[in-house]
C-alpha cells in the first residue's frame, strides 16, 4: 500500500474474506464496506472495535475525513 495511510477507529459489524462492514460508532446504522485488499485491520483496545488504516482516497470516498 501507499504511504499516505489514514488510520480510523471503526466499530466493525461483519466480516467475509475480503471485506468487513464498519460503522463509525456503535449506534449508527450508516455502515459501509471496506475492502480489505486496500486496509489493513488491526486489533482495537475496545471488543468490536478495529484501528482501519486505509488509503487517503478511500477515507475519503467512505466520508472518514
Amino acid at each position: 500500500m501507499k504511504s499516505d495511510l489514514i488510520d480510523a477507529h471503526l466499530h466493525l459489524r461483519f466480516e467475509t474474506d475480503g471485506a468487513v462492514l464498519a460503522a463509525e460508532d456503535q449506534v449508527s446504522m450508516d455502515t459501509f464496506w471496506l475492502p480489505k485488499s486496500q486496509c489493513d485491520v488491526g486489533d482495537a483496545e475496545i471488543p468490536g472495535m478495529a484501528v482501519v488504516a486505509m488509503p487517503e482516497w478511500l477515507a475519503l470516498e467512505k466520508g472518514l475525513i
